[in-house]
């Protein structure tokens, strides 16, 4: 789950910078140090998830194929199915 949250956050940050990267300036080392950071972030997320979730749960691991946002979107999704009930039923 550690990997997971730290892989989906490097991938978002990866692709905001080449985003703005593109948006501006265009400098070729920008371009050269976050293209492969996002490009492993990516397949990492996409690892992490398969890992993390059971085959019941095959929805994060196609969110986890979403380019660029794919991580956090597989991240929430695996929380919330871990997390356990908050309250429980009144009886009465």
């Amino acid at each position: 789950m550690r990997t997971l949250r730290i892989a989906a956050g490097a991938e978002a940050a990866s692709l905001a910078v080449l985003l703005a990267n593109l948006l501006t300036v265009h400098a070729q080392p920008v371009t050269s140090l976050a293209g492969p950071l996002h490009g492993t972030a990516y397949l990492v997320v996409i690892a992490a998830t398969w890992q993390a979730t059971t085959a019941a749960d095959a929805g994060a691991r196609w969110c986890a194929l979403v380019p660029g946002v794919g991580g956090l979107l597989a991240l929430r999704r695996v929380r919330t199915r871990t997390a356990a009930p908050a309250t429980t039923p009144a009886e009465g």
